[in-house]
């Protein structure tokens, strides 16, 4: 097919696509009104993060994010307020002025001189621009240089670079280039058109290039002889491919024309007429969510929706914005304007009443109509509008050619106006509800009370039925809503929270059990369920045969707002709420709980934001109809659900002590193994991090956590703040989520906070070590210094005990000369009359003797062996003694006396001077009782005699030296072995108080020879 052919297919393409079904589409403008700096916005892009970047033409650079612009200019170090192009990587922003390239890193600007930049175009490594006098490049290493290709192109406007994968296409002032290379070395250099190029794109395959006067052509990219003109439109500024096939060509003066990528037909137009202020537009972008964005010269920064709302306001046809009543009728939507009376909505479009009527100019609170399809309406203080519809018959004249006159009767509609006001009795003016029942109507007034009544048009007669006041039981006469249920109640609902209902003529007051003064607007029926919508307190449901037990409407997701103005469900079993911040789309399971909540907003194609008390309605074709005081909005359903993807988080800074560390990448540093080493008075660090979300900027929520700590609740705040941080590793983490609830990845950053030198662990061991080593040398120093003197009281008791014992030994040895001199003199006087007792008294003294001398060079002897050699001792008494007496020795102890070890001779001197200054001393026969027996750790003794008493003895004769010595050094030696103490001497004494006797005893530690 040659050019020609495909011109004139082309052009019936066009003719064929000039009566196109309207688009569902919306446009938001956003200008300088809204914040942003200039109506002229040249260039458009969106970073990694989500905010759109807009160059102007004088206003510099702005930044949006969906809700607020931020704004920078040759104030703040920008090159030059009028801005071409922008290009963005990493943390950097290109700008491309009437001056030169500025770069934005963070705050910061740095500024390079070169001729005006157009375009920016990155396939490699290197950054080129496209200037007023030909192309440039920039790397980080050799910045901005000239690159020369040949004589022409060096001096052209470079509007437009693509490189399609093997060679290089330039859209510039003279023609459209093709090649291999963009250098001077380049092997092929084609122009491949002359033509001034202001556009170069390529899609399946093919180059379209767009030029600004003869239109766009479309070029096979291997075989460019294969081509085709697209004549229209023409004076294109920049082309984008959208939606996978539609090619959107941005125009000088003819707004935005949409192309199909099949056949190159036209889609459609967008003009003024589309909601465009102005028809010079510069580019088109798409962004994360699917909308699409027009930078305009004029008009400032278009948002377009593809969504299912169609918007109506002043510019489509209304009389006015502010939509107060919708109604569906038989013969097509009704609606009520600011001030500017009825209007109807049909097939054939948007038709307000003439002027004329006397309603023109009045606001109307409600609409409705009766079964014969008459329209009826209540105003402020105009009363009611009754339009009366009704078919009458009309005469119609023909003549032909036989001059016979020929009369035909048809029936025509014909249209009547009645006014019901208080001057044909109505109780009020002031309507706020007005419902058509089958025999009758009723109204709701604004102070008046609810009126039943019959209005007979034929002779404009007003029947009142009756009135329900306070006085029937209406305690709040301000009624916010007045529906009819299908069981046949007229249920009402009040401003200060009143809700009641009307039967066979009667009141009936119904509890609600919500808080007192909180406004009832709008009631409605569905599946015997009654929903109330409140001001401030979200929606209530209850049974609707049986309304006793409102509850909240409550779920997974919140309303977007308490103040419900609108209710109605639509075909699909959705609950639509309006509000004043747009509207609802909820979801609902059996047990009415909210499952999911899709809220539309003027970011959402719900241009009208505030909806108007009750002004709602659903057509026959399932359409629903929101009245907002922006206009009249139409949701028409469908299947189809716009895409939400999740959200993604970025972290915008890191400051310590409210300074920002500008040197870190967070880029690089967010969820990586980097650590932020920081030192030990580092201690407060802030963290900043956002969600971009152009649709629904103020629905995003945060939460984060420190270390392993659980998640904070959800909060709008986009910052945490943190003081007095503990030493030692952190994570800092943190996490976003849409309208949706939606939720992003977490994000982490790790940090190390330093510790000073004497909370290091090697410090502290290094301390620990050293107070150790002084406390063990001190330790040290005092045990040995301990040792020493123990050893020295050690070794002087142990002498001293050494010198006792054998002081001891001494006198055991020496024994008493006196005792000695009577024995041997016993032993004479016994030669002759008792030699029996005379060879006992000397065997047993010679025993005595030889077990003294045995036993004193032992240190320990077993107990038997001394309790035998008390035994020959005490005989060797008794057969010296003047006076008789007896002893008994008892030994009880664990283990036997054969294991036991104690000192030899340590209880002889008690046993003598019991003998000798007890027993034999006494006037009554002697009795000497010697007594052992053991505890787990002791050896007890005891020696009991029933003498005249120690105390009494010592009285009466002093000790002998020898006696006196041998008890001394007795008792030093008990207490060498047991301590002070140890050594117990009692008298006894008898029940009359009379002495008995002496006691001693001691004990000493147990020891045994195993």
């Amino acid at each position: 097919m040659n050019l020609i052919i495909k011109y004139i297919v082309l052009v019936f393409c066009f003719l064929g696509t000039l009566h196109l079904a309207a688009q569902n589409s919306q446009v938001r403008a956003y200008t300088i009104a809204d914040g942003l700096p200039q109506s002229q916005v040249y260039d458009i892009l969106q970073d990694e993060m989500g905010y759109l970047w807009l160059g102007t033409q004088g206003g510099g650079l702005a930044n949006f994010d969906g809700e607020n612009f931020e704004v920078w200019n040759e104030g703040d170090g920008l090159l030059s307020n009028y801005i071409d192009a922008l290009y963005t990587e990493n943390d950097s922003l290109f700008i491309g002025t009437r001056k030169g390239l500025s770069i934005k890193v963070k705050n910061n600007f740095v500024n390079y001189n070169s001729p005006q930049i157009l375009q920016f175009y990155k396939p490699e490594n290197v950054l080129f621009l496209g200037t007023k006098k030909g192309l440039y490049s920039y790397t980080k290493n050799s910045k901005i240089s000239k690159v020369s290709i040949n004589a022409e192109i060096d001096v052209s406007e470079i509007n437009s670079i693509l490189f399609d994968g093997n060679y290089y296409w330039l859209a510039t002032n003279n023609g459209l280039w093709k090649l291999n290379e963009l250098s001077e070395s380049a092997t092929e250099k084609t122009k491949i058109e002359v033509n001034n190029f202001k556009s170069v794109i390529q899609h399946n395959n093919k180059i379209l290039a767009a030029t600004f006067d003869d239109g766009i052509f479309i070029m096979d990219s291997e075989n460019t002889a294969d081509q085709f003109l697209m004549p229209e439109p023409t004076r294109v500024n920049s082309m984008s491919i959208h939606n996978t096939n539609e090619l959107w060509i941005a125009t000088d003066n003819d707004g935005i024309t949409v192309v199909e990528t099949d056949k190159f037909s036209e889609l459609k137009r967008l003009k003024k007429s589309g909601g465009l202020a102005t028809p010079h537009i510069r580019k088109i972008i798409s962004d994360d969510n699917g909308n699409l964005w027009i930078a305009s010269s004029g008009g400032g920064l278009y948002k377009y929706f593809q969504n299912n709302f169609k918007h109506y306001d002043q510019r489509t046809g209304l009389k006015g914005n502010r939509v107060y009543a919708v109604h569906n009728a038989p013969d097509g939507l009704w609606l009520s304007t600011s001030e500017a009376g009825l209007t109807k909505i049909d097939s054939s479009g948007i038709h307000p009443l003439p002027n004329e009527s006397t309603f023109f100019d009045v606001k109307i609170k409600t609409i409705t109509s009766d079964k014969k399809g008459n329209i009826w309406a209540g105003s402020d203080n105009r009363g009611l509008l009754f339009r009366e519809t009704k078919m009458v018959d009309s005469l119609v004249f023909s003549s032909s050619e036989t001059y016979l006159i020929q009369i035909d009767t048809v029936s025509i509609k014909r249209t009547t106006n009645h006014i019901i006001d208080e001057s044909k009795g109505f109780p009020s003016d002031w309507v706020r509800t007005v419902i058509a029942d089958d025999d009758f109507m009723w109204a709701a007034t604004y102070a008046n009370g609810i009126v039943k009544f019959n209005y007979y048009p034929v002779n404009d007669s007003l029947v009142v039925r009756k009135t329900f006041s306070k006085r029937n039981g209406i305690e709040d006469m301000l009624i916010k809503s007045m529906v009819k249920a299908p069981d046949g109640k007229l249920w009402y609902a009040t401003q200060k929270g009143y809700l009641g209902y009307i039967e066979n003529n009667k009141v009936t007051s119904v509890e609600t059990g919500l808080e007192q003064q909180t406004a009832i607007g709008t009631i409605l029926f569905h599946d015997n369920t009654m929903y109330l919508g409140t001001s401030g307190k979200g929606i209530w449901y209850a049974n609707s045969t049986n309304p006793v037990n409102f509850q909240q409407l409550k779920g997974s997701k919140n309303l977007s707002s308490k103040n419900i103005y609108q209710l109605i469900f639509d075909d699909q079993g959705f609950l639509w709420a309006g509000s004043e911040r747009g509207v609802d789309k909820i979801e609902l399971n059996t047990d009415n709980e909210i499952l999911d909540v899709y809220h539309f907003g003027r970011n959402d194609g719900f241009l009208g934001i505030e909806t108007c008390l009750n002004a709602v309605d659903k057509d026959d074709n399932g359409n629903i109809w929101f009245g907002a005081i922006y206009g009249l909005t139409k949701h028409m359903p469908s299947e189809g659900k716009k895409a939400s993807a999740p959200p993604t988080l970025y972290f915008t800074g890191v400051e310590e002590r409210y300074k920002n560390i500008d040197s870190l990448i967070l880029k690089d540093w967010t969820n990586s193994k980097k650590v932020l080493q920081l030192s030990p008075n580092q201690t407060q660090l802030g963290f900043s991090f956002r969600t971009v979300d152009v649709d629904h900027p103020n629905e995003v929520e945060y939460r984060t956590k420190l270390d392993d700590t659980d998640w904070s609740p959800w909060v709008k705040e986009n910052k945490q703040n943190f003081a007095g941080l503990a030493y030692g590793a952190h994570t800092f983490s943190a996490q976003s989520r849409n309208y949706r609830w939606q939720e992003s990845d977490p994000i982490k950053f790790s940090f190390f906070i330093d510790s000073p030198l004497y909370k290091k662990d090697w410090f502290q061991w290094a301390v620990l070590a050293l107070v150790i080593a002084i406390v063990l040398a001190i330790g040290g120093f005092y045990i040995r210094k301990i040792k020493a003197r123990n050893k020295a009281v050690q070794e002087r008791l142990k002498t001293q005990n050494y010198l006792l014992t054998l002081e001891q030994k001494a006198l055991q040895l020496q024994m008493n000369p006196h005792f000695i001199f009577n024995v041997l003199n016993g032993v004479k006087a016994m030669a002759g009359t008792k030699p029996e007792k005379m060879d006992a008294t000397i065997n047993s003294f010679a025993i005595l003797l030889r077990e003294t001398l045995q036993n004193s060079r032992k240190e320990h002897i077993s107990l038997d062996k001394e309790i035998k050699a008390l035994r020959h001792y005490i005989e060797v008494e008794q057969l010296m003694a003047q006076k008789t007496f007896e002893y008994t020795i008892d030994v009880n102890t664990d283990p036997d006396a054969e294991e036991i070890l104690i000192p030899p001779m340590l209880i002889q001197p008690f046993v003598e001077n019991a003998i000798r200054h007890g027993i034999l001393k006494g006037d009554k026969e002697g009795r000497l009782e010697i007594g052992f027996n053991t505890t787990e750790t002791h050896l007890q003794c005891s020696i009991i005699d029933n003498g005249m008493g120690i105390f009494k003895s010592q009285n009466e004769k002093p000790k002998t030296d020898h006696q006196s010595m041998a008890l001394t050094v007795t008792k030093e030696r008990l207490e060498s072995i047991a301590g002070k103490n140890t050594l117990q001497i009692s008298e006894i004494k008898n029940d009359d108080g009379s002495i008995g006797g002496t006691k001693i005893s001691f004990k000493i530690p147990l020891l045994t020879d195993y």
